[in-house]
């Protein structure tokens, strides 16, 4: 059955018809406010993928009345814009309030898929809720989360999406003056487990319910039938942030900040800070120079989102009933989490089936990674050209490794495990391209563009943006895109600042 929106051809701006399903909720829940307007903005990059999905043409996105809407200048018709209110923990600390601090939710429109999606812009000023910050984001991290979040939908990881980058002259001060920009945010909702955590720990079980009873009417339908709903509810989050958790390792992706005000109700990648892929593989990685006990190292993510779960599951405790009702609810997670990575790495090493000691090799191909810092991207991409008798193709990952005798002696190990399920060459490797992707968004490749942008120069984010959009796919003539980062690229750091 096709549920595909039949839209009008050459969508433009006029034809969006906003609604706002979450400004239905009481008013304790936002404050209304109009975006901050932002003085002569241009266009930096719009996503042509991004824009489908609510039934813009691509001429739409280069208009100036793209612009204008999508940098919070003008207002968009039926618009009811608005700041959310949220709480969270932070590296494990109880906050308090925090909330939508640059970020103004314009809406909700239809999608191409029968849903909604909520636009959102981040960067359009200071709210009640920006705790002394300027309310501005700048074009280096919105450079960065557009990419990334585009980056990621094509990975086929869960995430919300950015529809555009606008780019002003107006400058903020961070750890030097840097120009702003507005980043356009999509996402069937931007409620966090912060957002339940608010209403908790201020002792509000009204309004705690009605948060529960609108995200479940809204997003998770089938759950209103359920004995529990609210049990239900944490259950279902949880599978989904396992398998999130899964995902992300299987590509080396590191988020950086993982508080409980960035994570997803719907088990959506959330809030693109000072997140990276990984490199040189190390487990105890730190992507975010900020986080200097590790807390969100790679290696930990899992942990985290397991603990990130509790910390929902004790501010749904009010409504689901019981201590035990709510373990249950959790109880799930590690075994969820394990399954869906397990079934990842094989697919990454092109195993149809498992046996038993599948865990055997992979700890002694992690380890052997570690030893050698391996690159986690080119490791997996070239192991699928790997011939199962030894006749060659394999010189380009054998050169990955510092220890290469290591290498081979897991090598007979790998090729062994092959043979014993009759894999082909030719079809493994069609499987394990279509698994483990040849082009990520290194850092290095982010800065580049974002230095190339800051002097107006906005070619090299559209082109990086269309080659991520198609990952595993050769494009040779961008192969110089998956090569290893050059020497200058390991003095690059990135922050909680933006």
């Amino acid at each position: 059955m096709n549920n595909r929106l039949a839209f009008p051809e050459a969508t433009g701006i006029a034809h969006l018809r906003f609604a706002n399903a979450f400004a239905s909720l009481p008013a304790a829940f936002y404050t209304r406010l109009a975006p901050t307007p932002l003085p002569a903005p241009y266009l930096v990059a719009a996503s042509e993928q991004a824009a489908q999905l609510i039934g813009l043409a691509p001429p739409a996105c280069a208009s100036e009345d793209f612009i204008q809407t999508f940098s919070g200048n003008r207002a968009a018709a039926d618009s009811q814009s608005l700041a959310a209110v949220y709480s969270g923990h932070q590296f494990g600390v109880w906050a308090g309030q925090l909330g939508d601090g640059r970020a103004i939710l314009l809406g909700d429109v239809a999608a191409s898929d029968g849903g909604r999606l909520e636009l959102q812009l981040k960067g359009s000023g200071a709210t009640p809720y920006s705790r002394m910050g300027d309310g501005r984001a700048v074009l280096r991290s919105s450079i960065r989360e557009y990419l990334c979040s585009e980056a990621m939908a094509a990975l086929g990881i869960p995430t919300s999406r950015a529809l555009s980058v606008i780019g002003s002259d107006q400058l903020a001060m961070r750890e030097r003056p840097e120009t702003t920009a507005v980043v356009t945010r999509m996402a069937p909702s931007f409620v966090r487990f912060g957002s339940f955590e608010h209403w908790y720990y201020n002792n509000r079980r009204e309004e705690l319910k009605t948060l529960a009873d609108h995200v479940i009417a809204g997003f998770y339908p089938e759950l209103q039938a359920a004995s529990n709903p609210y049990q239900a509810l944490l259950a279902e989050v949880t599978r989904r942030t396992a398998q999130l958790m899964a995902q992300w390792q299987a590509v080396g992706f590191m988020h950086g900040v993982m508080n409980t005000d960035n994570m997803s109700i719907l088990g959506l990648t959330l809030d693109y800070g000072p997140f990276g892929f990984m490199e040189a593989y190390d487990p105890g990685h730190i992507c975010n120079h900020t986080d200097q006990q590790g807390r969100y190292a790679y290696a930990r993510q899992p942990q985290i989102g397991h603990w990130n779960c509790f910390a929902l599951g004790q501010a749904l405790l009010p409504l689901i009933g019981s201590v035990e009702e709510t373990e249950a609810a959790l109880g799930n997670y590690q075994a969820i989490y394990g399954a869906k990575l397990d079934e990842l790495l094989h697919a990454k090493l092109g195993l149809a089936s498992r046996q038993p000691d599948d865990d055997k090799l992979l700890d002694a191909m992690f380890a052997l990674m570690q030893g050698s810092h391996v690159d986690f991207t080119l490791f997996f991409r070239r192991l699928g050209n790997l011939r199962l008798d030894g006749s060659g193709g394999d010189e380009a990952l054998r050169d990955l490794f510092i220890d290469r005798a290591a290498f081979d002696a897991w090598a007979l190990q790998y090729r062994a495990r092959l043979k014993l399920e009759n894999s082909q060459d030719r079809s493994r490797k069609l499987a394990m391209d279509a698994s483990n992707p040849k082009y990520v968004l290194r850092n290095y490749l982010a800065q580049t563009a974002i230095e190339r942008a800051q002097e107006k120069d906005f070619s090299e984010v559209r082109k990086l943006q269309q080659i991520l959009e198609n990952p595993f796919d050769e494009q040779p003539q961008h192969a110089r895109y998956a090569e290893l980062p050059p020497d200058w690229a390991r003095g690059l750091e990135v922050s909680c600042s933006s």
